[in-house]
């Protein structure tokens, strides 16, 4: 008897950590000093089980000193659970021309349930105009 009760306090003890570990407080500014450059976005939804965890909350750009494109997309996770996801940034140029680049791959990420997420991305050359950025969901073998 004593050993169940003190394995089932064990056991609720693991879960209070853990659960403890999965969401993040947060605090920032109430009127923010910088502003933002918020692009107007196109989205195109193919995954919408992907779309209703993580959401792109907006977009913004900015040019680097060097005069280098720079691109900021937050998202949110919508949902409780920790959610994985990849995203890739394709860059064109003034014409609408891809530009391929060895950089031009897909980047693991993962966001913790209800956290929001600045991702932050610079053109590999300052030829680059435009972009576009995908998402997918890290689909694994278990």
């Amino acid at each position: 008897m004593k050993k169940a009760t003190l394995a089932l306090a064990c056991v609720l003890m693991g879960t209070a950590v853990l659960s403890s570990c999965a969401s993040v407080n947060t605090v920032e500014r109430e009127t923010p000093v910088g502003t933002r450059h918020v692009i107007t976005d196109k989205r195109v939804i193919t995954d919408e089980t992907l779309a209703t965890k993580v959401n792109i909350i907006g977009v913004n750009d900015a040019t680097t000193p060097g005069g280098f494109l720079q691109i900021q997309i937050e998202v949110l996770n919508e949902s409780h659970s920790l959610q994985e996801f990849n995203y890739r940034v394709e860059w064109f140029d003034m014409n609408g021309m891809a530009i391929n680049t060895p950089t031009s791959v897909w980047i693991p990420r993962q966001i913790e349930g209800k956290e929001s997420l600045t991702i932050t991305a610079v053109a590999p050359t300052p030829t680059a105009k435009d972009f576009r950025v995908k998402f997918m969901e890290n689909v694994r073998d278990n």
